[in-house]
């Protein structure tokens, strides 16, 4: 059984810092991609990082470039999004996910790709 559970989320200030953790059971972090996702209240969800250890793979989206860092974590189960100069517009739900079939090069950005999700962990950017 799959599982993905979020963790790390809270109230930050304006150009603050936070680290999202995501724990992973049921499939290996060597051969399946991981992807962040956000979803603001009234927003479609969005892609904002993902890492694939099959080939080495990280990328991000361009919201989040030089401010967001995603990185697997010395457990083996452990993923983790370094987040810095946090904005008001980061505010938002945050999901790790990851995929049903893996063993393949690259990764995503879109939800669609991903097959496995946590519950979620809210970030509050506000002063």
């Amino acid at each position: 059984q799959v599982q993905l559970v979020e963790s790390g989320g809270g109230l930050v200030q304006p150009g603050g810092s936070l680290r999202l953790s995501c724990v992973v059971s049921g499939v290996s972090l060597d051969h399946y991609a991981i992807g962040w996702f956000r979803q603001a209240p009234g927003k479609e969800r969005e892609g904002l990082a993902c890492i694939n250890d099959v080939d080495g793979t990280v990328r991000y989206a361009q919201s989040v470039k030089g401010r967001f860092t995603t990185s697997r974590g010395l457990a083996a189960k452990m993923v983790y999004l370094q987040m810095n100069n946090l904005k008001p517009e980061d505010t938002a739900v945050y999901y790790c996910a990851t995929e049903r079939s893996g063993s393949h090069y690259g990764c995503y950005l879109q939800s669609t790709d991903y097959d496995y999700w946590g519950q979620g962990t809210q970030v509050t950017v506000s002063s």
